[in-house]
């Protein structure tokens, strides 16, 4: 099986937008759940944010590239803590338009903005960002260690890059295998160990710096998502047909039972 490409993803984030939001709420990307049992989503989502964030230490000034910025949510939380400016993209025209309508409503339209644009191909000079950032969008990517070179190629010497990717995880002394997962047994979720994606990350002239391996935290997230996915299945089979529903059910929980398939923070540095 072959991982669709950029626009073809745009198109079907667009087509299911409501049901995403249902699923994921406002943010779009996992969880770091605090074993809270009346915690919300929306709560969860946002500490993992936060968390990368505190990776990023960002400062007043920076200017932010947001690669696969979704609706537009952590960009604008992470401007409006930090005083900086950004543009995030995406392939999807209306998760752009969304993310421009929030940062309006967020008074941050002067300073951060979201465009159409693919990152294996990103329109941005050399050096023109001082922070790169990257949340659970390079799974997505055709090539992510291509979109790993772009990002170093638009960050200035000095700035830094920060990540939210899956990667496979090995755990209790027994070798990484995430097989049993069929994305990752079919090859349209590529999963690499955290020492590859150090040095990918070297290979494109970035200096790996933070890594948190939040993988316990995180994990939650794939069953609660089957929960409310459940919730949804009349929308969803609308959307999606019985067949491709049940089959969506069981990847969710695939992903909850196999502790190989780990999600990591990381930032890197680039160079002075």
């Amino acid at each position: 099986m072959t991982k669709p490409t950029p626009f073809k993803v745009g198109e079907a984030y667009d087509s299911f937008a409501d049901l995403l939001d249902q699923l994921w709420g406002a943010n779009l990307h996992h969880g770091f759940w605090s074993g809270d049992p009346d915690e919300s989503f929306d709560d969860a989502t946002t500490r993992l944010t936060d968390k990368l964030t505190a990776l990023l230490a960002a400062k007043p000034g920076d200017r932010l590239l947001d690669i696969g910025c979704g609706n537009g949510e952590p960009a604008i939380r992470l401007a409006t803590a930090h005083g900086i400016s950004g543009v995030g993209i995406s392939i999807a025209p209306g998760q752009i338009d969304r993310a421009n309508e929030r940062a309006a409503a967020a008074g941050l339209a002067d300073r951060l903005s979201f465009q159409v644009a693919d990152a294996m191909d990103m329109p941005f000079p050399d050096e023109s960002f001082d922070l790169v950032w990257a949340l659970e969008s390079l799974h997505h990517m055709p090539d992510r260690w291509h979109v790993v070179r772009e990002a170093a190629r638009v960050l200035r010497p000095g700035g830094r890059l920060a990540l939210g990717d899956f990667f496979l995880r090995s755990v209790d002394g027994r070798p990484a295998d995430a097989s049993s997962c069929e994305l990752v047994s079919m090859g349209a979720l590529k999963l690499v160990e955290l020492d590859e994606y150090q040095d990918q990350l070297r290979a494109a002239g970035l200096e790996p710096d933070g890594v948190e391996d939040v993988s316990d935290g995180t994990r939650p997230s794939w069953g609660k998502a089957a929960e409310r996915f459940e919730a949804a299945r009349e929308a969803a089979e609308h959307h999606i047909g019985p067949e491709q529903f049940q089959t969506t059910l069981r990847r969710f929980r695939q992903f909850s039972d196999e502790p190989s398939v780990g999600y990591v923070l990381l930032t890197a540095r680039k160079p002075a």
